[in-house]
Protein backbone atom coordinates (compact mmCIF):
# COMPACT_ATOMS: atom_id res chain seq x y z
CA UNK A 1 0.00 0.00 0.00
CA UNK A 2 1.07 3.53 -0.68
CA UNK A 3 1.35 5.28 2.69
CA UNK A 4 1.54 8.85 1.38
CA UNK A 5 -0.59 11.33 3.29
CA UNK A 6 -3.16 13.50 1.53
CA UNK A 7 -5.41 16.33 2.58
CA UNK A 8 -9.15 15.79 2.17
CA UNK A 9 -9.11 18.26 -0.74
CA UNK A 10 -6.44 16.15 -2.44
CA UNK A 11 -8.80 13.17 -2.13
CA UNK A 12 -11.59 15.12 -3.85
CA UNK A 13 -13.35 16.60 -0.82
CA UNK A 14 -15.56 19.52 -1.87
CA UNK A 15 -18.00 21.97 -0.33
CA UNK A 16 -20.94 19.81 -1.41
CA UNK A 17 -19.74 17.10 0.99
CA UNK A 18 -18.68 19.40 3.83
CA UNK A 19 -22.09 21.11 3.79
CA UNK A 20 -23.75 17.76 4.62
CA UNK A 21 -22.04 17.59 8.01
CA UNK A 22 -23.56 18.98 11.21
CA UNK A 23 -21.39 20.89 13.69
CA UNK A 24 -21.27 17.80 15.91
CA UNK A 25 -20.21 15.59 13.00
CA UNK A 26 -17.47 18.01 12.00
CA UNK A 27 -16.10 17.84 15.54
CA UNK A 28 -16.45 14.11 16.25
CA UNK A 29 -16.26 12.22 12.95
CA UNK A 30 -13.82 11.55 10.12
CA UNK A 31 -14.68 11.75 6.41
CA UNK A 32 -13.10 8.90 4.47
CA UNK A 33 -13.14 8.17 0.75
CA UNK A 34 -13.50 4.66 -0.62
CA UNK A 35 -10.29 4.03 -2.56
CA UNK A 36 -10.66 0.34 -3.30
CA UNK A 37 -13.42 -2.26 -3.39
CA UNK A 38 -13.09 -6.01 -3.56
CA UNK A 39 -15.25 -8.98 -2.69
CA UNK A 40 -15.90 -8.93 1.02
CA UNK A 41 -14.14 -5.70 1.90
CA UNK A 42 -13.28 -2.17 0.93
CA UNK A 43 -10.46 0.22 1.78
CA UNK A 44 -11.12 3.81 2.81
CA UNK A 45 -8.68 6.68 3.27
CA UNK A 46 -8.96 9.62 5.65
CA UNK A 47 -5.91 11.14 3.96
CA UNK A 48 -3.67 10.30 6.91
CA UNK A 49 -4.54 6.61 7.22
CA UNK A 50 -6.18 3.78 5.32
CA UNK A 51 -8.72 1.45 6.93
CA UNK A 52 -10.07 -1.94 5.89
CA UNK A 53 -13.84 -2.34 6.25
CA UNK A 54 -15.79 -5.57 5.88
CA UNK A 55 -18.87 -5.43 3.67
CA UNK A 56 -21.98 -7.54 3.38
CA UNK A 57 -24.64 -7.74 0.69
CA UNK A 58 -26.65 -5.03 2.45
CA UNK A 59 -23.69 -2.69 2.90
CA UNK A 60 -21.14 -1.73 5.54
CA UNK A 61 -22.12 -2.01 9.21
CA UNK A 62 -25.47 -0.33 9.74
CA UNK A 63 -25.40 1.38 6.33
CA UNK A 64 -28.21 0.19 4.08
CA UNK A 65 -26.42 1.13 0.87
CA UNK A 66 -23.51 -0.63 -0.75
CA UNK A 67 -20.60 1.84 -0.97
CA UNK A 68 -18.48 1.87 -4.11
CA UNK A 69 -15.14 3.33 -5.06
CA UNK A 70 -15.28 7.12 -4.96
CA UNK A 71 -17.89 7.25 -2.20
CA UNK A 72 -17.41 9.33 0.95
CA UNK A 73 -18.20 7.67 4.27
CA UNK A 74 -18.45 9.36 7.65
CA UNK A 75 -16.59 7.38 10.33
CA UNK A 76 -16.87 7.66 14.09
CA UNK A 77 -13.82 9.62 15.24
CA UNK A 78 -12.88 7.07 17.92
CA UNK A 79 -14.18 3.65 16.86
CA UNK A 80 -13.90 4.29 13.08
CA UNK A 81 -17.28 2.58 12.66
CA UNK A 82 -19.07 3.86 9.53
CA UNK A 83 -21.88 6.22 10.53
CA UNK A 84 -23.38 7.07 7.15
CA UNK A 85 -22.81 7.38 3.45
CA UNK A 86 -22.66 11.00 2.28
CA UNK A 87 -25.03 11.99 -0.51
CA UNK A 88 -23.38 11.43 -3.87
CA UNK A 89 -22.89 14.10 -6.50
CA UNK A 90 -23.05 11.41 -9.17
CA UNK A 91 -23.32 7.64 -9.48
CA UNK A 92 -22.52 5.21 -12.27
CA UNK A 93 -24.28 1.86 -11.86
CA UNK A 94 -25.45 -1.12 -13.87
CA UNK A 95 -27.41 -4.31 -13.48
CA UNK A 96 -25.19 -6.98 -11.96
CA UNK A 97 -23.91 -9.49 -14.57
CA UNK A 98 -25.41 -12.95 -14.45
CA UNK A 99 -28.84 -14.21 -13.53
CA UNK A 100 -29.29 -12.50 -10.16
CA UNK A 101 -31.51 -9.42 -10.24
CA UNK A 102 -29.59 -6.69 -8.40
CA UNK A 103 -27.82 -3.39 -8.97
CA UNK A 104 -24.06 -3.00 -9.00
CA UNK A 105 -22.55 0.45 -8.35
CA UNK A 106 -19.50 1.17 -10.52
CA UNK A 107 -18.15 4.47 -9.20
CA UNK A 108 -19.46 7.49 -7.30
CA UNK A 109 -18.79 11.22 -7.10
CA UNK A 110 -17.30 11.39 -10.59
CA UNK A 111 -16.73 14.62 -12.53
CA UNK A 112 -15.68 13.16 -15.90
CA UNK A 113 -16.06 9.78 -17.61
CA UNK A 114 -13.33 8.67 -20.02
CA UNK A 115 -14.92 6.16 -22.40
CA UNK A 116 -12.07 4.04 -23.74
CA UNK A 117 -12.31 2.02 -26.94
CA UNK A 118 -9.74 0.98 -29.52
CA UNK A 119 -9.27 1.40 -33.26
CA UNK A 120 -9.84 -2.26 -34.14
CA UNK A 121 -12.59 -4.87 -34.10
CA UNK A 122 -13.38 -4.04 -30.45
CA UNK A 123 -14.89 -0.71 -31.56
CA UNK A 124 -18.68 -1.01 -31.32
CA UNK A 125 -21.11 1.91 -31.66
CA UNK A 126 -23.97 0.18 -29.84
CA UNK A 127 -21.75 -0.53 -26.84
CA UNK A 128 -20.33 2.99 -26.76
CA UNK A 129 -23.84 4.44 -26.71
CA UNK A 130 -24.43 2.57 -23.45
CA UNK A 131 -21.58 4.44 -21.78
CA UNK A 132 -22.89 7.74 -23.10
CA UNK A 133 -26.32 6.98 -21.64
CA UNK A 134 -24.69 6.33 -18.26
CA UNK A 135 -22.79 9.62 -18.38
CA UNK A 136 -25.86 11.64 -19.33
CA UNK A 137 -27.94 9.99 -16.63
CA UNK A 138 -25.27 10.74 -14.01
CA UNK A 139 -24.96 14.33 -15.21
CA UNK A 140 -21.21 14.18 -15.80
CA UNK A 141 -18.92 15.21 -18.63
CA UNK A 142 -17.70 12.46 -20.95
CA UNK A 143 -14.77 12.09 -23.34
CA UNK A 144 -14.20 9.40 -25.97
CA UNK A 145 -10.64 8.06 -25.97
CA UNK A 146 -9.76 5.88 -28.96
CA UNK A 147 -6.57 3.91 -28.31
CA UNK A 148 -4.29 1.91 -30.64
CA UNK A 149 -4.52 4.66 -33.27
CA UNK A 150 -0.95 3.77 -34.21
CA UNK A 151 -2.03 0.27 -35.27
CA UNK A 152 -4.98 1.30 -37.44
CA UNK A 153 -4.70 1.87 -41.20
CA UNK A 154 -7.10 4.79 -40.99
CA UNK A 155 -7.72 5.90 -37.36
CA UNK A 156 -9.68 8.95 -38.56
CA UNK A 157 -12.34 6.56 -39.82
CA UNK A 158 -13.03 5.45 -36.24
CA UNK A 159 -13.19 9.06 -35.09
CA UNK A 160 -15.69 9.85 -37.85
CA UNK A 161 -17.90 6.95 -36.78
CA UNK A 162 -17.70 7.98 -33.12
CA UNK A 163 -18.73 11.50 -34.07
CA UNK A 164 -22.14 10.09 -35.08
CA UNK A 165 -22.85 9.36 -31.42
CA UNK A 166 -22.72 12.95 -30.15
CA UNK A 167 -21.77 16.02 -32.15
CA UNK A 168 -20.00 17.93 -29.34
CA UNK A 169 -18.35 14.99 -27.55
CA UNK A 170 -14.55 15.36 -27.32
CA UNK A 171 -12.91 12.49 -29.22
CA UNK A 172 -9.20 11.82 -28.75
CA UNK A 173 -7.14 9.48 -30.92
CA UNK A 174 -4.12 8.23 -28.99
CA UNK A 175 -1.27 5.78 -28.94
CA UNK A 176 -1.52 4.70 -25.29
CA UNK A 177 2.22 3.96 -25.15
CA UNK A 178 3.31 7.40 -26.40
CA UNK A 179 3.45 10.21 -23.83
CA UNK A 180 3.24 12.96 -26.45
CA UNK A 181 0.14 11.31 -27.87
CA UNK A 182 -1.71 11.10 -24.54
CA UNK A 183 -0.81 14.65 -23.46
CA UNK A 184 -4.05 15.77 -25.13
CA UNK A 185 -5.90 14.25 -22.15
CA UNK A 186 -4.12 16.28 -19.49
CA UNK A 187 -6.66 19.14 -19.56
CA UNK A 188 -9.22 16.86 -17.92
CA UNK A 189 -6.84 15.88 -15.12
CA UNK A 190 -7.27 18.94 -12.91
CA UNK A 191 -6.34 18.91 -9.23
CA UNK A 192 -9.10 17.51 -7.03
CA UNK A 193 -11.23 16.39 -9.99
CA UNK A 194 -12.41 12.77 -10.08
CA UNK A 195 -12.42 10.78 -13.32
CA UNK A 196 -13.24 7.19 -14.21
CA UNK A 197 -11.94 5.00 -17.03
CA UNK A 198 -14.55 2.64 -18.51
CA UNK A 199 -14.13 0.25 -21.40
CA UNK A 200 -13.77 -3.38 -22.38
CA UNK A 201 -10.80 -5.52 -21.37
CA UNK A 202 -7.82 -5.15 -23.66
CA UNK A 203 -8.47 -1.62 -24.91
CA UNK A 204 -5.36 -0.32 -23.16
CA UNK A 205 -6.68 1.40 -20.03
CA UNK A 206 -3.77 0.32 -17.83
CA UNK A 207 -1.21 1.19 -20.50
CA UNK A 208 -2.85 4.58 -20.91
CA UNK A 209 -2.71 5.14 -17.16
CA UNK A 210 0.96 4.16 -16.99
CA UNK A 211 1.89 6.49 -19.82
CA UNK A 212 0.03 9.47 -18.36
CA UNK A 213 1.84 8.92 -15.07
CA UNK A 214 5.17 8.08 -16.73
CA UNK A 215 5.39 4.80 -14.86
CA UNK A 216 6.90 1.60 -16.22
CA UNK A 217 4.61 -1.29 -17.02
CA UNK A 218 6.02 -3.37 -14.17
CA UNK A 219 5.32 -0.57 -11.68
CA UNK A 220 1.61 -0.20 -12.22
CA UNK A 221 0.84 -0.47 -8.50
CA UNK A 222 3.24 2.33 -7.55
CA UNK A 223 0.66 5.01 -8.39
CA UNK A 224 -2.19 3.35 -6.54
CA UNK A 225 -3.38 4.08 -3.06
CA UNK A 226 -4.13 0.42 -2.62
CA UNK A 227 -3.73 -2.46 -5.03
CA UNK A 228 -1.85 -5.69 -5.69
CA UNK A 229 1.62 -5.27 -7.14
CA UNK A 230 2.55 -6.12 -10.70
CA UNK A 231 -0.91 -6.63 -12.12
CA UNK A 232 -1.49 -5.30 -15.61
CA UNK A 233 -5.09 -6.46 -15.88
CA UNK A 234 -7.30 -4.56 -13.46
CA UNK A 235 -9.20 -6.93 -11.15
CA UNK A 236 -10.46 -4.49 -8.53
CA UNK A 237 -11.89 -1.01 -8.53
CA UNK A 238 -9.27 1.39 -7.26
CA UNK A 239 -8.57 5.09 -7.01
CA UNK A 240 -5.33 6.58 -8.32
CA UNK A 241 -3.71 9.83 -7.26
CA UNK A 242 -2.36 11.41 -10.43
CA UNK A 243 0.76 13.60 -10.65
CA UNK A 244 -1.51 16.47 -11.67
CA UNK A 245 -3.54 16.08 -8.48
CA UNK A 246 -6.53 14.58 -10.28
CA UNK A 247 -8.13 11.40 -8.93
CA UNK A 248 -8.70 8.62 -11.41
CA UNK A 249 -10.78 5.52 -10.78
CA UNK A 250 -9.87 2.43 -12.74
CA UNK A 251 -12.31 -0.47 -12.94
CA UNK A 252 -12.07 -3.95 -14.49
CA UNK A 253 -12.95 -4.27 -18.16
CA UNK A 254 -16.71 -4.34 -18.61
CA UNK A 255 -18.14 -7.24 -20.62
CA UNK A 256 -21.80 -6.59 -19.88
CA UNK A 257 -23.41 -3.20 -19.27
CA UNK A 258 -27.12 -3.57 -18.64
CA UNK A 259 -28.86 -0.24 -17.97
CA UNK A 260 -31.29 0.36 -15.10
CA UNK A 261 -33.62 3.32 -14.49
CA UNK A 262 -31.70 5.26 -17.13
CA UNK A 263 -34.49 6.69 -19.28
CA UNK A 264 -33.24 10.27 -18.90
CA UNK A 265 -29.80 9.19 -20.07
CA UNK A 266 -31.22 7.34 -23.08
CA UNK A 267 -33.36 10.32 -24.07
CA UNK A 268 -30.36 12.65 -23.87
CA UNK A 269 -28.02 10.31 -25.73
CA UNK A 270 -30.55 9.88 -28.54
CA UNK A 271 -32.01 13.38 -28.45
CA UNK A 272 -32.66 13.57 -32.19
CA UNK A 273 -34.95 10.52 -31.88
CA UNK A 274 -36.47 11.32 -28.48
CA UNK A 275 -37.56 14.76 -29.68
CA UNK A 276 -39.32 13.26 -32.70
CA UNK A 277 -41.40 10.93 -30.52
CA UNK A 278 -43.23 13.99 -29.19
CA UNK A 279 -44.51 14.65 -32.72
CA UNK A 280 -46.07 11.21 -33.14
CA UNK A 281 -49.88 11.18 -33.46
CA UNK A 282 -50.30 8.61 -30.69
CA UNK A 283 -48.61 8.89 -27.28
CA UNK A 284 -48.16 5.10 -27.12
CA UNK A 285 -46.75 4.88 -30.66
CA UNK A 286 -44.47 1.85 -31.15
CA UNK A 287 -42.83 3.54 -34.17
CA UNK A 288 -43.60 0.65 -36.50
CA UNK A 289 -46.83 0.85 -38.51
CA UNK A 290 -48.93 3.48 -36.73
CA UNK A 291 -50.28 6.36 -38.84
CA UNK A 292 -48.80 9.76 -38.05
CA UNK A 293 -45.54 8.31 -36.71
CA UNK A 294 -42.89 11.03 -36.83
CA UNK A 295 -40.10 8.49 -36.33
CA UNK A 296 -41.15 6.41 -39.34
CA UNK A 297 -41.43 9.54 -41.46
CA UNK A 298 -37.95 10.73 -40.45
CA UNK A 299 -36.56 7.27 -41.18
CA UNK A 300 -38.12 7.23 -44.65
CA UNK A 301 -36.60 10.65 -45.32
CA UNK A 302 -33.14 9.51 -44.09
CA UNK A 303 -33.14 12.10 -41.28
CA UNK A 304 -32.32 9.49 -38.63
CA UNK A 305 -30.15 6.40 -38.69
CA UNK A 306 -31.81 2.97 -38.55
CA UNK A 307 -29.03 1.53 -36.36
CA UNK A 308 -29.43 4.37 -33.85
CA UNK A 309 -33.20 3.92 -33.83
CA UNK A 310 -32.96 0.18 -33.15
CA UNK A 311 -30.47 0.71 -30.33
CA UNK A 312 -32.56 3.53 -28.86
CA UNK A 313 -35.63 1.29 -28.70
CA UNK A 314 -33.57 -1.61 -27.33
CA UNK A 315 -31.94 0.43 -24.57
CA UNK A 316 -35.19 2.14 -23.60
CA UNK A 317 -36.95 -1.22 -23.31
CA UNK A 318 -34.01 -2.69 -21.39
CA UNK A 319 -33.80 0.07 -18.79
CA UNK A 320 -37.55 0.04 -18.23
CA UNK A 321 -37.65 -3.76 -17.90
CA UNK A 322 -34.72 -3.82 -15.47
CA UNK A 323 -36.35 -1.07 -13.43
CA UNK A 324 -39.51 -3.18 -13.17
CA UNK A 325 -37.48 -6.28 -12.25
CA UNK A 326 -35.71 -4.47 -9.40
CA UNK A 327 -39.00 -2.98 -8.19
CA UNK A 328 -40.65 -6.41 -8.21
CA UNK A 329 -37.75 -7.91 -6.26
CA UNK A 330 -38.05 -5.19 -3.62
CA UNK A 331 -41.77 -5.84 -3.30
CA UNK A 332 -41.24 -9.60 -2.89
CA UNK A 333 -38.53 -9.04 -0.28
CA UNK A 334 -40.73 -6.60 1.63
CA UNK A 335 -43.68 -8.98 1.52
CA UNK A 336 -41.52 -11.88 2.69
CA UNK A 337 -40.16 -9.79 5.58
CA UNK A 338 -43.67 -8.85 6.72
CA UNK A 339 -44.82 -12.48 6.67
CA UNK A 340 -41.83 -13.59 8.75
CA UNK A 341 -42.47 -10.79 11.24
CA UNK A 342 -46.14 -11.72 11.50
CA UNK A 343 -45.31 -15.42 11.95
CA UNK A 344 -42.77 -14.59 14.67
CA UNK A 345 -45.26 -12.33 16.45
CA UNK A 346 -47.93 -15.05 16.30
CA UNK A 347 -45.52 -17.66 17.68
CA UNK A 348 -44.43 -15.40 20.57
CA UNK A 349 -48.03 -14.53 21.37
Amino acid sequence: MNQNEYSLAELGWKDSFRDQLSADEQANSLPARVIKTHKGHLVVSTGKNEHLLQIAETGVGSLNEQPTVGDWLLLDGESLVPLRLLTRTSLLQRMSPGQEVKLQPIAANIDTLLIVSSCNTEFNLNRLERYICLAFDAGIEFVMVLTKADLADDPEEFKTKARQLHETMPIMLVDAKDKDSVDCLQKWFSKGESLVLLGSSGVGKTTLLNTINETEKNKTAAIRLADDKGRHTTTTRSLHVMPSGALLIDVPGIRELQLHDCEAGVYSAFSEIAELTEECKFTDCSHTNEPGCAIKKALDEDRIDIRRLKNYLKLLSETQQNKENISEKIKRKSSSGKKKKQAKSKWIG
